[in-house]
């Protein structure tokens, strides 16, 4: 029984969860869930409107003083308990992410479920010994819980978005209402089963699924929310925003990127292309902070090309359930035509194709496969340089000078991540200082989850991952007076 089929089977595709309980939604819409390695209609989901979103956060908000008011340590082993639920049940989450949004399954079970428990973890480590309350010389400085908290999570790293905010959300001592893509909503659900199972109190999390413009921009309004984080494009955040402006409420954002790989003068091109086209194209380039701009000294310019070739052919295309495939489809059918127009747009401008193209790849004309692409003497005032695309393409731009590669990473309006690659480890350190972004990352270190991540510009605010993020999710309360004098 598929993912789909078993969470129909019990009725929760058709169901909100809200105040520790299932419930049937009050609105009456509904969104076809579709495979996008198949195109094939696979579920049909129930979705909230505004009135549920009014029931959610109001159980929410009465569920706030008792949550927040319990000590760190019981927040903590609530925690515990659901982190060893999502161990004990990584499988299915596997094979749901793989259905819902095309992850290869492979790849959901060494990189999505790996990076989404990370969050947990950190979560719980974190709480072992946070100083909620610390002196400053006769006062007393307190980090207490926002309040209510709407969380709005993406399709394309469904689980691990989630626990990137759910568990520094309740660590913190929030309430919550989360709102997952519809696009991608079979992980979600097997979330919250392993929610209610870990014991959190009624109405501490809660879960109506919509759309943004309904669900979305309900949160964002709603006066008794008192946060809203979001993970999504630029433009939504843009949205949410707005909506939030009337009721002053905190706004954290992870939004869009278009991030540089710096391949400086002295770096080993076998040991900084090979990756650097991995990580481009990882989870098929569907993530903020792909390195989707690798910008290489113009002399070793077809070095580089070669290279990129040669590591786009190694890649197995095709059935996200074969555990051979390496890549499968594009996301949903929308991101589809978004990333063909790019290429489109590419070709258009007079980029140089190296390889892939328009189309699917050979003997994949069913679902969203796309082709692997890789352009070159792009310039920096091309689209396909400005625009983030969220598909399998890479841009390779040549510089002559180290003055005028930092331009070209800084010659964006985002500012999400970074790459440098480079032997010499302070001219490295360097490059990465002038890198206008909220994470950088040298010679292709090792994922840390307590790194903080989040953008300059218009990548977004605020912070996710690591102490900073939870530290998004509480207030600071100054108490003089609090020491004798």
């Amino acid at each position: 029984m598929t993912a789909a089929a078993a969470l129909e089977a019990q009725g929760l595709l058709d169901r909100l969860f809200i105040d520790g309980a299932w419930r049937a939604p009050l609105g009456t819409q509904r969104f076809d869930v579709v495979n996008p390695a198949t195109e094939v209609v696979v579920a049909s989901l129930a979705l909230g409107d505004e009135a549920d979103v009014h029931a959610a956060v109001t159980a929410a908000r009465a569920a706030f003083p008792g949550w927040s008011a319990t000590p760190a340590a019981e927040r903590r082993r609530l925690l515990e308990r659901l982190l060893a639920l999502l161990e004990e049940r990584a499988e299915s989450f596997a094979q749901a992410i793989s259905l819902e949004m095309g992850a290869a399954i492979t790849f959901a079970r060494t990189a999505h479920l790996p990076f989404a428990l990370a969050h947990v973890r950190v979560a719980i480590e974190n709480l072992a010994d946070y100083p909620f309350l610390h002196r400053r010389g006769p006062t007393a400085i307190a980090r207490e819980p926002i309040g209510v908290c709407a969380l709005i999570t993406p399709w394309n790293w469904p689980l691990y978005q989630i626990t990137a905010k759910v568990a520094p959300a309740l660590a913190a001592g929030c309430t919550v209402v989360l709102k997952p893509s519809e696009l991608a909503p079979f992980s979600a659900a097997l979330f919250v089963q392993a929610i209610a199972d870990a014991g959190v109190p009624a109405g501490v999390f809660n879960l109506v699924p919509g759309t943004g413009p309904v669900v979305g921009e309900a949160l964002a309004r709603h006066p008794e929310v008192d946060m809203v984080s979001l993970t999504g494009s630029t433009r939504a955040g843009v949205l949410v925003s707005k909506a939030a402006a009337d009721t002053v409420k905190r706004v954290a954002l992870e939004l869009g990127g278009k991030s540089p790989n710096l391949i400086l003068p002295d770096a080993d091109l076998d040991k900084a292309v090979s990756p650097g086209v991995a990580a481009c194209m990882r989870n098929v380039g569907q993530s903020c902070s792909a390195p989707t701009r690798m910008i290489v000294p113009r002399a070793r310019l077809a070095e580089v090309e070669a290279l990129a070739r040669r590591m786009v052919e190694s890649f197995t295309i095709g059935d996200p359930t074969n555990e051979a495939t390496t890549h499968g489809p594009i996301a949903n059918a929308a991101q589809y035509a978004r990333v063909q127009a790019m290429i489109a747009m590419g070709m258009a401008e007079g980029a140089r194709l190296v390889c892939g193209g328009p189309g699917h790849p050979d003997g994949l004309d069913a679902g969203f496969f796309a082709r692997p692409t890789v352009f070159s003497d792009v310039h920096t005032a091309m689209g396909i340089a400005q625009e983030e695309i969220f598909g399998p393409v890479l841009v390779i731009l040549p510089y002559d000078t180290l003055d005028e590669a930092i331009a070209i990473a800084n010659d964006t309006v985002y500012g999400l991540g970074a790459h440098v690659q480079g032997a010499d480890i302070d001219a490295a350190r360097a490059a990465a200082a002038r890198i206008r972004c909220g994470q950088v990352l040298i010679n292709y270190p090792a994922w840390d989850p307590q790194a903080p991540f989040g953008g300059y510009k218009q990548s977004g605010n605020g912070r996710e991952f690591g102490v900073e993020g939870m530290e998004e999710f509480l207030e600071t309360k100054a108490i003089l007076g609090y020491a004798p004098a």
